[in-house]
């Protein structure tokens, strides 16, 4: 058995298994762009559905329609748990849903899952950190010893979806974040040039979609919005809600202003633009300013030692040589 296991560390097998390792990394590489799913026509499909659902939503208040046109919830397990245990009231379904919608997932069926998830979490956790504490680390844990284990995964449990839900939301403001100023350029060219704002954001959107998704998705839902809200200046507020981020609250509160006093657009998209390159160019010269200190302990760690083995290395050995003979 020794023999057999010492057989996989010969240099042939090794060679070998490192050159079948390669060629399994150049096959990868070369087929994974062909298996990549287009995220922005899924997530622009998205926003089409959404976009009719306001549309709906919108004709049933103007009175058209009268049934009710919210998205109709799940049926399933989850919304009956949801609905009999009354989880919206405890965990604070707008607060719950606001934080959904930054993380771009606005259907109530994620809602209703992101509620349920938040029950369950906790005791399933609980119930498997306690079933494995009593079984296999039964030898090595305590009874009480277990009762922390357990108590400390129904903690985990319970924020463990919020983390993952910030997360995204993480994800997503910082691909926002980085093409705003870009978008903000191609909405003043656009501006400038004599389109009014649905069409500039409509047009930004399409140019802005390969950068950064969710600002693509985000843009289109405003002009939805701008299309069948009643009031224009809602549509504004919720762009600046769903995002999170001060620096589209400014320019969405610009664009409510404009609205409102008929102030000059372009002007105010000019300085707001240049307000949010500098802002840019400041984050990415801080980031600059604290690498150097982020690569001294890697320095110490891996670059350090190898220079000193090959600045000592032939000294030692010629030392090593002389006291050998």
């Amino acid at each position: 058995m020794i023999d057999f296991v010492l057989s996989f560390f010969d240099l042939p097998t090794v060679v070998t298994f490192l050159f079948a390792l390669s060629a399994f990394a150049a096959v990868l590489s070369f087929v994974s762009p062909m298996l990549e799913s287009d995220a922005l026509k899924s997530r622009m499909k998205e926003v089409s559905l959404e976009r009719n659902k306001l549309r709906d939503r919108q004709r049933a208040q103007l009175g058209s329609n009268q049934s009710r046109l919210r998205e109709v919830q799940g049926t399933g397990v989850t919304n009956r748990v949801v609905e009999t245990l009354n989880l919206r009231r405890v965990f604070e379904p707008e607060a719950s849903r606001e934080m959904l919608r930054q993380a771009g997932l606005r259907s109530e069926r994620h809602l209703v899952l992101y509620l349920a998830a938040r029950f369950a979490s906790p005791i399933l956790l609980g119930l498997v950190a306690f079933i494995y504490s009593s079984t296999i680390f039964v030898d090595i844990l305590t009874p009480p010893m277990r009762i922390v284990v357990a108590v400390v995964a129904v903690l985990i449990g319970n924020y463990l979806p919020v983390v993952l839900v910030k997360n995204m939301i993480i994800r997503r403001q910082d691909s926002i974040r980085r093409a705003w100023p870009d978008a903000l350029d191609l909405m003043l060219i656009c501006v400038e040039s004599g389109m009014a704002i649905e069409p500039a954001m409509q047009r930004v959107a399409r140019e802005i979609g390969p950068i950064s998704v969710p600002l693509a998705e985000e843009m289109t839902l405003t002009v939805a919005e701008l299309a069948y809200l009643q009031e224009r200046r809602k549509a504004f507020e919720n762009l600046a809600k769903r995002t999170g981020l001060p620096t589209v609250k400014a320019v969405t509160t610009s664009f409510i202003q404009a609205e409102r006093y008929g102030t000059p657009l372009g002007t105010a998209l000019r300085v707001l633009a240049q307000e949010n390159r500098d802002a840019r160019m400041s984050e990415a010269e801080r980031k600059a300013a604290a690498l150097p200190p982020k690569l001294t302990v890697p320095m110490m760690l891996f670059f350090l030692p190898v220079i000193f083995v090959v600045i000592l290395g032939p000294s030692v050995f010629q030392v090593m040589k002389m006291m050998g003979d």
